[in-house]
């Protein structure tokens, strides 16, 4: 396999994320880099994803116009949410 060498300058708070997380695996700063930019790249839409913000997909999930809120879950699953 053939290898690249590039210096990446990262903000601090993000460089240290970096180092934990090699740390917690174990691995260099280099890998964890390596492995993230392999991921995201592997998405042959990444080249897009990066000119757009990201979308959390989950959001609005949960959406309802019953009123009703999360503080009621308990009353909403006596009466038998979801067996439908």
């Amino acid at each position: 396999m053939d290898v690249m060498s590039t210096i990446v300058t990262l903000p601090e708070d993000l460089a240290g994320r970096v180092a934990r997380v090699a740390a917690r695996r174990g691995v260099s700063a280099d890998e964890v880099v390596a492995q993230t930019l392999a991921a995201h790249l592997a998405d042959p839409d990444a080249e897009v994803a990066v000119d757009r913000p990201r979308r959390l997909a989950f959001a609005g999930i949960g959406a309802s116009t019953s009123g009703r809120t999360a503080a009621q879950a308990d009353e909403m699953l006596a009466e038998g949410f979801g067996l439908d």
